[in-house]
């Protein structure tokens, strides 16, 4: 059962990514010809009588209609997803998240206030602003939109998926290091 560990894309019948399965999960869609295989993965499933590569993205066979969710959830995967797995203060791999403007001196608990951070940013800068240390953000934190930022941040990410998701950096893809 080689490949079963890995996770597929779930497109639409539109194309439109809807969420991420496992590797297992995508064959059953594809076996009961509820989706269509649109990129190949890593591994195949044998059974007696038949081999089938474990998709990497699927495409359902009808369409379903998604109940629209304004915002994306604000959490830990979902906010590193974002900044690449990077501390947005120093570029280092980011083992956790900062608020800019600290909670004790007001700042909300928002997308546009919470950025990841390596262990030694976060501790350096503590209970202050960056604006006390001179230090500037690499990039300005906002709250991802549309359909794609509903998978970034789910289980791991696969470069395959990278022209199925529009908005989506390719190195957002990867897995933080």
């Amino acid at each position: 059962m080689a490949g079963t560990e890995s996770s597929a894309l779930v497109l639409n019948a539109t194309y439109e990514p809807l969420c991420v399965v496992s590797g297992r999960r995508a064959a059953v869609l594809v076996l009961t010809a509820k989706a269509v295989p649109v990129a190949a993965g890593d591994g195949v499933l044998h059974s007696e009588r038949t081999a089938l590569p474990v998709p990497a993205v699927v495409r359902l066979a009808r369409y379903v209609k998604v109940p629209y969710r304004p915002t994306v959830p604000l959490t830990r995967k979902a906010v590193f997803a974002r900044d690449g797995g990077r501390c947005v203060y120093c570029g280092a791999p980011a083992t956790s998240l900062d608020h800019v403007v600290p909670k004790s001196r007001g700042g909300a608990h928002v997308w546009e206030n919470v950025v990841s951070a390596c262990g030694r940013c976060n501790h350096v800068k503590a209970d202050r602003g960056i604006a006390e240390l001179g230090w500037r953000l690499r990039t300005s934190p906002s709250a991802p939109s549309g359909a794609a930022a509903r998978v970034v941040g789910a289980r791991r990410m696969d470069p395959r998926w990278a022209p199925y998701l529009d908005g989506v950096e390719p190195e957002q893809l990867e897995e933080p290091a």
